[in-house]
Protein backbone atom coordinates (compact mmCIF):
# COMPACT_ATOMS: atom_id res chain seq x y z
CA UNK A 1 0.00 0.00 0.00
CA UNK A 2 1.37 3.40 -0.96
CA UNK A 3 1.65 6.34 1.43
CA UNK A 4 -1.02 8.17 -0.60
CA UNK A 5 -3.47 5.25 -0.36
CA UNK A 6 -2.87 4.97 3.39
CA UNK A 7 -3.57 8.68 3.86
CA UNK A 8 -6.89 8.36 1.98
CA UNK A 9 -7.96 5.30 3.99
CA UNK A 10 -6.93 6.93 7.28
CA UNK A 11 -9.10 9.95 6.45
CA UNK A 12 -12.06 7.73 5.54
CA UNK A 13 -11.63 5.82 8.82
CA UNK A 14 -11.47 9.06 10.80
CA UNK A 15 -14.60 10.54 9.22
CA UNK A 16 -16.78 7.45 8.80
CA UNK A 17 -15.30 5.16 11.50
CA UNK A 18 -14.42 1.51 10.98
CA UNK A 19 -17.89 0.20 11.79
CA UNK A 20 -19.23 -2.44 9.42
CA UNK A 21 -22.81 -1.75 8.39
CA UNK A 22 -25.18 -2.71 5.60
CA UNK A 23 -27.78 -0.24 4.34
CA UNK A 24 -30.18 -2.97 3.23
CA UNK A 25 -32.34 -4.35 6.04
CA UNK A 26 -32.13 -8.13 6.37
CA UNK A 27 -32.19 -10.94 8.91
CA UNK A 28 -30.53 -13.63 6.81
CA UNK A 29 -28.34 -14.27 3.78
CA UNK A 30 -31.45 -15.13 1.79
CA UNK A 31 -33.13 -11.82 2.62
CA UNK A 32 -29.98 -9.85 1.78
CA UNK A 33 -29.76 -11.65 -1.56
CA UNK A 34 -33.32 -10.64 -2.48
CA UNK A 35 -32.82 -7.09 -1.20
CA UNK A 36 -29.62 -6.68 -3.21
CA UNK A 37 -31.32 -7.93 -6.36
CA UNK A 38 -34.08 -5.37 -5.80
CA UNK A 39 -31.56 -2.57 -5.22
CA UNK A 40 -30.46 -2.44 -8.87
CA UNK A 41 -31.38 1.03 -10.18
CA UNK A 42 -33.24 1.70 -6.93
CA UNK A 43 -32.43 3.42 -3.64
CA UNK A 44 -31.77 1.37 -0.51
CA UNK A 45 -34.46 3.39 1.28
CA UNK A 46 -37.10 2.31 -1.25
CA UNK A 47 -35.92 -1.32 -1.11
CA UNK A 48 -36.19 -1.29 2.69
CA UNK A 49 -39.78 -0.03 2.47
CA UNK A 50 -40.69 -2.80 0.01
CA UNK A 51 -38.93 -5.62 1.83
CA UNK A 52 -40.57 -4.80 5.16
CA UNK A 53 -43.82 -6.35 3.92
CA UNK A 54 -42.23 -8.58 1.26
CA UNK A 55 -40.28 -10.67 3.77
CA UNK A 56 -43.39 -11.17 5.87
CA UNK A 57 -45.30 -12.42 2.84
CA UNK A 58 -42.40 -14.58 1.63
CA UNK A 59 -40.48 -15.68 4.76
CA UNK A 60 -37.99 -18.02 3.02
CA UNK A 61 -36.65 -19.15 -0.33
CA UNK A 62 -39.32 -21.81 -0.68
CA UNK A 63 -42.03 -19.18 -0.38
CA UNK A 64 -40.34 -17.07 -3.09
CA UNK A 65 -39.87 -20.18 -5.26
CA UNK A 66 -43.61 -20.89 -5.09
CA UNK A 67 -44.67 -17.28 -5.67
CA UNK A 68 -46.96 -16.30 -8.53
CA UNK A 69 -44.91 -14.28 -11.03
CA UNK A 70 -47.56 -11.60 -11.69
CA UNK A 71 -48.28 -11.20 -7.99
CA UNK A 72 -44.58 -10.90 -7.17
CA UNK A 73 -44.21 -8.27 -9.88
CA UNK A 74 -46.86 -6.15 -8.15
CA UNK A 75 -45.23 -6.72 -4.75
CA UNK A 76 -41.94 -5.22 -5.95
CA UNK A 77 -43.23 -2.83 -8.62
CA UNK A 78 -42.06 0.36 -6.91
CA UNK A 79 -38.38 -0.75 -7.08
CA UNK A 80 -38.40 -0.41 -10.88
CA UNK A 81 -37.57 -2.97 -13.58
CA UNK A 82 -39.96 -5.18 -11.62
CA UNK A 83 -40.71 -7.68 -14.38
CA UNK A 84 -37.09 -8.65 -14.84
CA UNK A 85 -36.42 -8.58 -11.10
CA UNK A 86 -39.43 -10.80 -10.36
CA UNK A 87 -38.36 -13.30 -13.03
CA UNK A 88 -34.83 -13.42 -11.61
CA UNK A 89 -36.04 -13.77 -8.02
CA UNK A 90 -38.22 -16.72 -9.00
CA UNK A 91 -35.43 -18.36 -10.98
CA UNK A 92 -32.85 -17.74 -8.28
CA UNK A 93 -35.01 -18.95 -5.39
CA UNK A 94 -36.07 -22.08 -7.29
CA UNK A 95 -32.46 -22.99 -8.03
CA UNK A 96 -31.50 -22.42 -4.39
CA UNK A 97 -34.37 -24.62 -3.17
CA UNK A 98 -33.73 -27.37 -5.70
CA UNK A 99 -29.93 -27.49 -5.49
CA UNK A 100 -28.86 -25.91 -2.18
CA UNK A 101 -31.65 -26.62 0.28
CA UNK A 102 -32.91 -23.04 0.11
CA UNK A 103 -29.68 -21.67 1.56
CA UNK A 104 -27.34 -19.11 -0.01
CA UNK A 105 -23.86 -20.57 -0.68
CA UNK A 106 -20.57 -18.78 -0.09
CA UNK A 107 -18.84 -19.75 -3.34
CA UNK A 108 -18.45 -16.89 -5.84
CA UNK A 109 -18.87 -19.08 -8.92
CA UNK A 110 -22.02 -20.70 -7.56
CA UNK A 111 -23.47 -17.34 -6.56
CA UNK A 112 -22.84 -15.80 -9.99
CA UNK A 113 -24.44 -18.83 -11.65
CA UNK A 114 -27.76 -17.96 -10.01
CA UNK A 115 -30.30 -16.05 -12.16
CA UNK A 116 -29.96 -12.29 -11.65
CA UNK A 117 -26.81 -12.53 -9.52
CA UNK A 118 -23.69 -10.77 -10.81
CA UNK A 119 -20.35 -10.16 -9.12
CA UNK A 120 -21.62 -7.06 -7.30
CA UNK A 121 -24.52 -8.94 -5.65
CA UNK A 122 -22.32 -11.96 -4.95
CA UNK A 123 -19.69 -9.79 -3.27
CA UNK A 124 -22.32 -8.04 -1.14
CA UNK A 125 -23.35 -11.47 0.17
CA UNK A 126 -19.80 -12.74 0.65
CA UNK A 127 -18.70 -9.58 2.44
CA UNK A 128 -21.71 -8.91 4.67
CA UNK A 129 -22.79 -12.47 5.46
CA UNK A 130 -19.68 -14.61 5.23
CA UNK A 131 -17.17 -11.83 6.04
CA UNK A 132 -15.06 -12.75 3.04
CA UNK A 133 -12.94 -9.77 1.93
CA UNK A 134 -14.79 -8.55 -1.15
CA UNK A 135 -14.88 -5.42 -3.29
CA UNK A 136 -18.36 -4.29 -4.32
CA UNK A 137 -18.32 -1.94 -7.31
CA UNK A 138 -21.53 0.08 -7.37
CA UNK A 139 -21.98 3.49 -9.02
CA UNK A 140 -20.46 5.35 -6.03
CA UNK A 141 -17.40 3.10 -5.80
CA UNK A 142 -16.86 3.30 -9.55
CA UNK A 143 -17.17 7.10 -9.72
CA UNK A 144 -15.11 7.93 -6.65
CA UNK A 145 -12.39 5.34 -7.23
CA UNK A 146 -11.84 6.91 -10.65
CA UNK A 147 -11.78 10.41 -9.15
CA UNK A 148 -9.22 9.28 -6.57
CA UNK A 149 -7.06 7.72 -9.26
CA UNK A 150 -7.34 4.16 -7.96
CA UNK A 151 -8.50 3.04 -11.41
CA UNK A 152 -8.95 4.37 -14.93
CA UNK A 153 -11.32 1.59 -15.95
CA UNK A 154 -15.02 1.84 -16.77
CA UNK A 155 -15.87 -1.87 -16.52
CA UNK A 156 -16.92 -2.84 -12.95
CA UNK A 157 -15.03 -6.15 -13.02
CA UNK A 158 -11.80 -4.43 -14.10
CA UNK A 159 -12.34 -1.78 -11.40
CA UNK A 160 -12.86 -4.55 -8.84
CA UNK A 161 -9.49 -6.10 -9.72
CA UNK A 162 -7.75 -2.70 -9.69
CA UNK A 163 -9.09 -1.98 -6.21
CA UNK A 164 -8.05 -5.43 -5.00
CA UNK A 165 -4.50 -4.60 -6.10
CA UNK A 166 -4.45 -1.08 -4.64
CA UNK A 167 -6.25 -1.56 -1.32
CA UNK A 168 -5.17 -3.78 1.58
CA UNK A 169 -7.34 -6.90 1.77
CA UNK A 170 -8.53 -6.11 5.31
CA UNK A 171 -9.95 -2.79 4.09
CA UNK A 172 -11.93 -4.03 1.09
CA UNK A 173 -15.36 -4.29 2.75
CA UNK A 174 -14.84 -1.15 4.81
CA UNK A 175 -13.84 0.84 1.71
CA UNK A 176 -17.17 -0.14 0.09
CA UNK A 177 -19.16 1.07 3.09
CA UNK A 178 -17.22 4.31 3.51
CA UNK A 179 -17.22 5.24 -0.18
CA UNK A 180 -20.96 4.63 -0.54
CA UNK A 181 -21.57 6.96 2.43
CA UNK A 182 -19.13 9.52 1.02
CA UNK A 183 -20.82 9.34 -2.38
CA UNK A 184 -24.26 9.91 -0.88
CA UNK A 185 -23.21 12.80 1.35
CA UNK A 186 -20.50 14.69 -0.53
CA UNK A 187 -19.09 13.25 -3.76
CA UNK A 188 -22.19 13.36 -5.98
CA UNK A 189 -22.03 12.44 -9.66
CA UNK A 190 -23.16 15.96 -10.53
CA UNK A 191 -22.26 19.04 -8.51
CA UNK A 192 -20.15 17.32 -5.83
CA UNK A 193 -19.71 19.32 -2.60
CA UNK A 194 -16.01 19.95 -3.14
CA UNK A 195 -16.03 22.79 -0.60
CA UNK A 196 -17.00 20.26 2.10
CA UNK A 197 -14.75 17.45 0.86
CA UNK A 198 -11.83 16.18 2.94
CA UNK A 199 -10.26 14.35 -0.02
CA UNK A 200 -9.81 17.16 -2.57
CA UNK A 201 -6.03 16.88 -2.12
CA UNK A 202 -6.23 13.41 -3.70
CA UNK A 203 -9.00 14.01 -6.26
CA UNK A 204 -7.83 14.08 -9.87
CA UNK A 205 -11.10 15.54 -11.13
CA UNK A 206 -10.95 18.38 -8.58
CA UNK A 207 -7.38 19.23 -9.63
CA UNK A 208 -8.38 19.29 -13.29
CA UNK A 209 -11.35 21.53 -12.52
CA UNK A 210 -9.14 23.90 -10.53
CA UNK A 211 -6.62 24.01 -13.35
CA UNK A 212 -9.31 24.97 -15.85
CA UNK A 213 -10.63 27.59 -13.45
CA UNK A 214 -7.21 29.10 -12.95
CA UNK A 215 -6.69 29.35 -16.73
CA UNK A 216 -10.10 30.97 -17.31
Amino acid sequence: MTKRTKEILDLLDAVYTTEYKCYLNHDSAEQLLIATMLSAQCTDARVNIVTESLFKKYPDMEAFANADLRELEQDIKSTGFYRNKAKNILGCSRKLVEEYGGKVPNDLEILTSLPGVGRKTANVIRGNIFHEPSVVVDTHVKRISRRLGFTKEEDPVKIEYDLMRVLPREHWILYNIQIITFGRQICFARNPKCEECFLTKYCKEYKERKKKGDKA
